[in-house]
C-alpha cells in the first residue's frame, strides 16, 4: 500500500471533515429541509398552474405554522456565526413584527381608496426602513 504524504493527509483530513459536517446538517436537519422543499414546489406549482395568489400564501401559511417552518428556518438562521443570534434576534421582535403588519394595514386601506402607486413607493420605503432597522440593531450590537 502506496503512502500518502503528510501535507496531502491533512488536505484529506480536512475535506472529510467538511463532507461529514455538510452530511451531518442534513441529518439533523431533514424535517426542516423537507418541509421548505414542500413549501417551495407548491408555491412554484401554485404560480405555474395559475391558482390565486393568495390562496397561495394561506394555504403556505397555514403549512408552516402547523409544520413549524418558520421558526425552524429562524433557528437555522441563528446558527450561522457572529451575525446570525443577533438577526434572529432582530426578525423576533415584536416591535418588527407590529411595524411589518401596520405597514399592511395601511397599504390595504390605501389600495381601497385608489391609491395604487402611492402604495407601491410606500411599501418600498417601509422595507427600506425594516431592513434599516435590522442592520442598525446588529451593528449597534456589534459595537
Amino acid at each position: 500500500m502506496k503512502k500518502i504524504p503528510e501535507h496531502q493527509e491533512s488536505k484529506i483530513n480536512s475535506s472529510s471533515r467538511l463532507w461529514l459536517s455538510i452530511v451531518g446538517f442534513f441529518h439533523r436537519n431533514y424535517k426542516l429541509l423537507l418541509t421548505w422543499t414542500i413549501i417551495i414546489v407548491a408555491i412554484i406549482l401554485g404560480i405555474h398552474f395559475k391558482v390565486d395568489k393568495g390562496i397561495i400564501v394561506v394555504l403556505v401559511m397555514i403549512f408552516g405554522t402547523f409544520a413549524q417552518a418558520f421558526s425552524g428556518l429562524v433557528a437555522l438562521i441563528a446558527t450561522i456565526p457572529l451575525l446570525g443570534p443577533l438577526l434572529a434576534k432582530v426578525l423576533s421582535l415584536p416591535i418588527f413584527w407590529i411595524l411589518n403588519a401596520l405597514g399592511y394595514f395601511v397599504s390595504a386601506l390605501a389600495i381601497k381608496r385608489g391609491h395604487k402607486k402611492e402604495v407601491i413607493n410606500y411599501r418600498f420605503i417601509t422595507l427600506v426602513f425594516l431592513i434599516g432597522f435590522a442592520v442598525g440593531f446588529i451593528i449597534a450590537k456589534l459595537i
